[in-house]
């Protein structure tokens, strides 16, 4: 009773899916890492997962969650391993791993014959990924190495800007044309939620992450008919009338008939600043806002993470995987 209560709609994020089928006819993969966005890793993936045709995660340890937790689809590890090790055990679990770098080329040739993998491709994010012109030759490597490629991507850096995602695509078309002389049957995917929703080359197929949770960007000439699919409710902890002079870590700004406390704060993954309709900024555990409410009651306090987002000048990813870290989970259909 005393945690917050994330409760998720498994119903949403089916349907989330649909539309972004509808709208590009490509399959999906769907992005689970960091828990799902906060959503919960192991029970999206199993609810989904006869939508989609792979899961993406961030780590190996992320992906052993769900291979251990019965996912049966593939299961791609966009951060490419940091050792033999890591990659060996990668290997014995299934999972999909990137190739991003030469040095990481060479981290896999030590995990044995067979390693799958998609190959990352800097097309200018300049986060991860072989450059376009280094393709042919990882590949070369790579084939010596036996290790099997099965897929090529890269990540769009400002899908609106149409310039810049036009330059992207077009260096990774070249890469593809390159790795494919060598690994013909390669899955090629380049666009997630951003991407999808400004009109970029969808390929083969397409990554989506924030789209599956609800939320895609407002201003994109494409329209996807996503809904939020958690909303997050917090216990009312005290309510009565005020004393003294102040509310929260804050002089009161005017008398006030009844408060009440919530039990959430920034320990919860929400901002110090404010919002949540809190009088003055949040304390670690604890919110209080004006009016009077029964002891005990659940009060919803997040229901749409883009317009929270954009109070506090961040994004509804960060909003979404740090509220959704420390709550309770409860899954509705």
């Amino acid at each position: 009773m005393q945690s917050t209560l994330a409760v998720v709609s498994l119903g949403a994020v089916r349907a989330n899916i649909c539309a972004v089928r509808k709208c590009t006819g490509k399959p999906v993969i769907a992005v689970v890492k960091d828990d799902a966005y906060g959503h919960g890793a192991l029970q999206i993936a199993h609810a989904v997962q006869d939508m989609v045709c792979a899961f993406a995660v961030s780590t190996v340890d992320e992906g052993a969650q769900l291979v251990h937790g019965g996912v049966s689809r593939d299961v791609l590890v966009l951060t490419p391993p940091l050792s033999a090790e890591e990659a060996r055990r990668g290997a014995a679990l299934g999972l999909v791993l990137t190739l991003s770098s030469f040095p990481v080329l060479r981290i896999l040739a030590r995990a044995g014959r067979g390693v799958r993998v998609h190959i990352a491709v800097n097309t200018g994010m300049n986060r991860y990924g072989f450059s376009p012109f280094e393709t042919a030759e990882a590949c070369r490597e790579a084939v010596r190495a036996h290790i099997a490629a099965e897929g090529i991507f890269s990540h769009l850096y400002e899908p609106s800007d149409v310039r810049a995602r036009l330059a992207q695509e077009k260096a990774f078309a070249f890469a593809c044309l390159q790795a494919k002389r060598l690994y013909p049957k390669l899955f090629c995917h380049l666009a997630a939620t951003g991407g999808v929703a400004w009109g970029g080359e969808t390929f083969d197929a397409v990554r989506i992450g924030l789209a599956l949770y609800g939320y895609a960007p407002e201003d994109a000439p494409l329209r996807l008919r996503v809904r939020p699919a958690m909303k997050i409710y917090a216990p009312v902890a005290q309510s009565g009338k005020p004393f003294g002079g102040g509310v929260g870590y804050a002089a009161a700004a005017k008398r006030y008939a009844a408060l009440h406390t919530l039990r959430v704060g920034y320990g919860d993954g929400f901002f110090r600043a404010g919002g949540l309709g809190a009088e003055g900024k949040l304390c670690m555990d604890a919110c209080v806002r004006e009016g009077e409410l029964p002891f005990g009651k659940r009060v919803c306090i997040l229901s749409d993470a883009e317009a929270y987002a954009r109070e506090h000048g961040t994004t509804a990813y960060e909003v979404l995987v740090n509220a959704g870290r420390r709550a309770e989970k409860r899954y509705v259909r």
